[in-house]
């Protein structure tokens, strides 16, 4: 006779229904799925990082290769047996095991996942469709309390949104204050460093959804007339591909700003895109994947997905922020949208509330503005905010999940603007153009677009690190630090200093809607650039 085996509680693993969604019965025995379950780092509780080492100029840095950081932080393979043996014990399919990405995939009937984990998955209804849910913590054997850290997938709802905006009036027919700037012009506003176009660099773009047509990526540059074009390439994660709708309502938007601002600001880039599924397993692979993608190889990772910090388990944002941490042990750039819903980022419970994964300490959050210019030059910025006409605004705020990082201490962070006042992780970083009325040229699916959104300031600023990079012949990586430091004191930011996000207002220097301010792009790589090297360049 067999003994059943111990199973408690897997900590940040709880879960409730979607707001507004029905339980319809139980999800069916027989259908199949895939779980990730995300291991310990054989290090332990030692993070692959030191934060005051890479608080020091560039060339001081040490980074660690993606082979060095498998073999000192990524899962033990005594940890993968231990998961083999589980998933044998239940009836379950071994995937795919990878130590890099500390990550175990197994396949299985929703009946066999029931008892392997403790859980009953149900079927929910919900105003946007039916997703397979469950309510309560995952449980595990006792004997794995240690070895599992999470375990993804099991709930397939959607876990995040895209962060772009279309405009809403008729490019033939924009109202009079509209205006309009292809990537290029916003990069010119924003002086980008002249002579760089990121050769050499990889910029990896996760997508939840959607899809690009090579075609309109050919006519969209060619129209841009640009000497050098991006390479771009899809790389399927968890069964997601490269899956365009043909609605530009749809992800597809996303899926094209994102390429189109990235390749025509660093057109010598190579862009990598990775597509996985739109759930808190999709999500985390995708991200684990591109940040260990020892073939690509990307020095800069752009996300344009999210969701409010009180959607998210404690258990997905540990380890998607652990992911960040690896990123920046590399000397890979992450850079988030802030969001496109303002302080409340969309949730009605009358709280305030930020965006995941761009509150993570270890990314750079990059909200928006509302860009004027006069020629090349910035005329007039404030605080991206259309509330008023529901047509969105920066998100921004202070973070309920993650403590104030020691690059914020002197940034005058304020206590969030819910009741008891907390101080936390500040969000965005950064800012830059995002009102779908000074939004960006664009092309889905056949048809030329205005669209905006912070969405398309995280891609931008992949670009101007990945040129940035290009100069240096030094990844910038976890740029937090310096931007604060360095960056900041050397003023290479245009302050927004007008406009609000619904409960928190700008003013100079950082606040809780434009972060740091928009970038000067020359200035910020002559402040990163090692002394040396200035003196070099200058022949002083």
């Amino acid at each position: 006779m067999t003994t059943r085996k111990v199973q408690v509680p897997l900590s940040g693993s709880d879960r409730s229904p979607m707001a507004g969604a029905r339980e319809i019965g139980p999800a069916n025995p027989d259908e199949r799925l895939e779980v990730s379950i995300r291991l310990r780092s054989r290090a332990g509780k030692n993070p692959p990082l030191n934060e005051a080492a890479l608080a020091q100029p560039l060339e001081k840095r040490k980074l660690m290769t993606r082979h060095e950081l498998e073999k000192k932080h990524g899962a033990d393979p005594a940890d993968i047996r231990k998961i083999e043996a589980f998933a044998r014990e239940h009836g379950l399919t071994v995937v795919e095991t990878s130590a890099a990405r500390r990550a175990v995939v197994l396949s299985g009937t929703v009946s066999r996942m029931n008892a392997a984990f403790g859980v009953e998955l149900k079927q929910f209804e919900h105003a946007n469709g039916t997703y397979r849910g469950r309510t309560g913590p995952v449980h595990i054997p006792e004997e794995l309390k240690e070895t599992i850290e999470g375990v993804f997938g099991l709930d397939n709802r959607l876990q995040a949104k895209p962060h772009f905006r279309r405009r809403k009036n008729s490019p033939a027919r924009p109202k009079a204050s509209s205006v309009s700037y292809t990537p290029l012009q916003v990069a010119s506003a924003y002086n980008f460093p002249a002579a760089t176009d990121g050769t050499g660099e990889c910029i990896a773009l996760i997508e939840l959804g959607g899809g690009y047509k090579p075609a309109d990526l050919s006519q969209y540059f060619e129209q841009l007339d640009l000497t050098t074009v991006s390479t771009v390439s899809a790389v399927s994660v968890d069964q997601g591909k490269n899956n365009p709708t043909g609605d530009p309502n749809g992800p597809d938007g996303e899926v094209m700003l994102d390429i189109e601002v990235a390749g025509a600001v660093a057109p010598g880039a190579k862009i990598v895109v990775y597509f996985a599924p739109n759930t808190d397993a999709g999500f985390l692979d995708a991200v684990t994947t591109a940040i260990h993608d020892k073939t690509n190889n990307p020095s800069i990772v752009s996300i344009s997905w999210g969701g409010p910090e009180s959607s998210w388990t404690s258990q997905a944002m540990t380890s998607m922020d652990e992911a960040f941490q690896a990123a920046a042990a590399l000397g890979v750039t992450v850079c988030c949208a802030a969001g496109d819903d303002g302080s409340t980022d969309g949730v009605t419970d009358g709280l305030q509330h930020v965006d995941f994964p761009a509150s993570s300490p270890h990314v750079l959050a990059c909200g928006g503005t509302r860009l004027a210019t006069n020629g090349s030059t910035i005329s007039s910025e404030t605080v991206w905010n259309d509330l008023a006409s529901n047509e969105g605004a920066s998100g921004g705020g202070i973070s309920d999940f993650f403590a104030l990082p020691k690059f914020q201490t002197g940034a005058k962070v304020p206590p969030s603007a819910n009741p008891g006042g907390h101080v936390g992780r500040g969000v965005p970083d950064v800012a830059g153009d995002a009102d779908p009325e000074s939004g960006y040229v664009t092309r889905v699916d056949g048809q030329p677009d205005i669209i905006g959104g912070t969405s398309a300031v995280a891609p931008l600023w992949a670009g101007l690190i990945a040129r940035i990079n290009q100069s240096l012949k030094i990844p910038v990586g976890y740029a937090n630090p310096l931007l604060y430091g360095t960056v900041a004191k050397a003023k290479a930011f245009h302050d927004v200093t007008s406009g609000n996000n619904g409960a928190y207002t700008a003013g100079p220097g950082w606040d809780a809607c434009s972060g740091l301010g928009t970038p000067s792009g020359a200035a910020i790589l002559s402040a990163l650039t090692p002394s040396q090297a200035k003196v070099r360049r200058t022949g002083t």
